[in-house]
């Protein structure tokens, strides 16, 4: 090459450089302030203001937005049908609600229809498998009010699922889910169990059910739909035509060895599920990006405690402060999980996509209180805006259709 023409090849090289914005996020200690929990959901309690204290103004460090082009309008992206989100009120049962609101829309994009499934027939039946399981490993067993994805296929297997028409787990007049009264009292009753070794299953679970039933209702045995009257099992199998068993959970982890199923150990997974797919990063992503472009969509999981997780922007961002894009692999992934600066804490549902200089950002339905902090107006009431590079480094599996996976299965070791 002549020195004219190199000369001429660096300057554009150094000019094309030189236009390039490297983003160098800022952080700033925000008050916390009440929200849509405190203002709607908490109010819609009863007694909830007779006894509230005033929360105290916290300060929370957290990724400075200001600046940053976020594709915060939902009209970008490409969305598959789900119904509109809800709130899951005063309880844990994100899983439940997430898992839930995508097999709605796996059951329009096979099926073509729409329907609205009951979160908590799912919910009352889980509580009395948790109970089962504590009397049986006589309080080893962990009862808590969350739980994974998978738990609601394997709710299913065993009792079926209903419409939210014949059980919504709400009593007359009330508006939101508050779990807190009756989880204690359950709670509180297995530990006397234990405390006073009464280890009778049959009591301990019409106990449970008891105390469910007065908060929640008794779920129905039978159900009545366009005039025929089934089971849930027959509802499952013969109107919402789901097959549990065509449903996968993935994760990516270095722990264990890739293309090997694995127990996903975490507190919420009590059951210690060891049917989870353990792929490679870049495959685990490739999935992801795949499906939402050949028309599924995704229940995913993992850490929203985080300072590029901001309500109220509705924005779940990787600041780089705390990495950069493009140190972010397998290794930053494991780092986190295993020194449990990554942790399980939320369930939610892509819905859709768009594609911004090259990365795609994911329209994340949710049944938290944050995604409302918009208000009603807004059309991206109950959603947030994902960033992938989010999606790779803190959401630590996800539920899928089988398809999506067979040009996988084939390696899978057992």
């Amino acid at each position: 090459m002549k020195k004219g023409t190199l000369f001429i090849a660096l300057l554009l090289l150094g000019t094309i450089v030189s236009a390039q914005v490297v983003r160098k996020d800022k952080a700033i200690f925000k008050e916390y302030q009440p929200g849509y929990y405190q203002n709607y959901i908490l109010k819609g309690i009863e007694d909830y203001n007779k006894t509230a204290e005033t929360p105290k103004q916290e300060r929370r460090f957290k990724m400075d937005f200001a600046g940053i082009d976020i594709p915060n309008n939902i009209d970008l992206y490409k969305k598959q049908w789900c119904n509109d989100p809800i709130s899951q009120g005063n309880s844990g049962t994100c899983w439940c609600f997430s898992t839930t609101s995508y097999f709605e829309s796996e059951i329009f994009r096979i099926t073509k229809q729409k329907v609205k499934l009951s979160e908590m027939y799912t919910v009352y039946w889980e509580y009395v498998e948790k109970a089962r399981e504590f009397v049986k490993t006589r309080g080893k067993s962990a009862f808590s009010e969350g739980s994974e994805a998978n738990a609601v296929t394997r709710m299913w297997k065993i009792y079926g699922v209903v419409p939210e028409a014949n059980y919504n787990g709400l009593l007359k007049d009330q508006v939101y889910y508050n779990h807190a009264i009756m989880y204690e009292e359950m709670n509180s009753f297995l530990k006397s169990v234990k405390a006073d070794n009464e280890w009778n299953e049959n009591r301990v679970l019409e106990t449970i059910k008891s105390i469910m039933n007065t908060y929640m209702g008794t779920p129905p045995t039978k159900v009545t739909v366009e005039g025929k009257e089934m089971t849930p099992q027959e509802y499952l199998k013969n109107v919402i035509k789901v097959n549990p068993d065509d449903y996968v959970d993935v994760t990516s982890l270095m722990e264990k060895p890739y293309f090997t199923q694995i127990e996903y150990k975490v507190p919420d997974n009590w059951w210690h599920s060891a049917d989870y797919y353990n792929l490679p990063l870049d495959v685990y992503m490739k999935i992801i990006k795949e499906a939402i472009r050949k028309g599924y969509t995704i229940a995913i999981g993992g850490d929203v405690s985080e300072p590029g997780f901001e309500a109220n922007s509705q924005v779940a961002m990787i600041p780089t402060f705390d990495i950069p894009s493009e140190y972010i692999d397998e290794n930053a992934r494991q780092f986190r999980f295993s020194n449990e600066t990554t942790t399980d804490d939320h369930g939610l549902h892509i819905v859709g996509y768009y594609e911004k200089d090259g990365k795609d950002w994911y329209l994340v339905k949710d049944s938290g209180s944050g995604s409302r902090n918009v208000g009603k107006q807004s059309k991206s009431f109950g959603f947030y805006f994902f960033h992938e590079d989010y999606v790779k480094l803190k959401i630590m599996d996800f539920m899928i259709h089988k398809d999506m996976l067979k040009d996988y299965l084939p390696q899978m070791k057992k």
